[in-house]
């Protein structure tokens, strides 16, 4: 027996559903707004997650946030060694970093270049260079507060950077820094 599509069997009718009235999405009787409500609940409650009500913007999703913070926590700790190496202006960070952090930041790249010209060591020059990122781990301490760590290797040696993000009015500060 041959299947029946759909659009033959309607064919076969002499009224149609237009014809009565009907349209699709008009047998919910809810506004475009709850229907969407209704979707973004059925999908957080097929995640694991609390469902959203009705007047609450949506917010970033747990998992969202820890790999907004793993890439920023990557970025910085990349930009800051860098800034070390002499290949980076420290400004460059200004926006991510609290001024503190910036300082300290700053003093450290100044005290490792006037001791590359104070010594002439070779081995100083290839400190910081070639920097990569190896592993970052962060742990959410707080409700907008995470403290994450990092292994950075170069070309001398392996190196841990410990650093703080807290979230302020929607954006990641850098609050605290530790080279080792």
């Amino acid at each position: 027996m041959p299947a029946v599509t759909p659009i033959r069997a309607l064919q076969g009718r002499t009224e149609s559903k237009a014809d009565k009235g009907f349209t699709p999405g008009a047998a919910s009787q809810e506004p475009p707004e709850q229907t969407q409500l209704r979707q973004r609940q059925l999908r957080a409650l097929g995640q694991g997650r609390p469902a959203p009500r009705s007047g609450e913007p949506d917010q970033l999703r747990a998992a969202d946030e820890e790999s907004e913070v793993r890439a920023l926590t990557r970025g910085t700790v990349q930009a800051a060694m860098e800034v070390l190496a002499g290949i980076r202006p420290v400004h460059q960070l200004a926006r991510r970093l609290d001024p503190r952090c910036l300082a300290a930041l700053q003093h450290r790249a100044a005290l490792i270049r006037r001791e590359i010209t104070r010594t002439g060591n070779p081995a100083l020059g290839r400190l910081h260079r070639n920097s990569i990122v190896r592993s970052v781990r962060i742990c959410e301490v707080a409700v907008g507060t995470y403290e994450a760590s990092a292994v950075v290797v170069d070309d001398v040696r392996a190196r841990a950077v410990a650093i703080r993000l807290e979230r302020s009015k929607q954006v990641w500060r850098v609050t605290e820094l530790v080279i080792g």
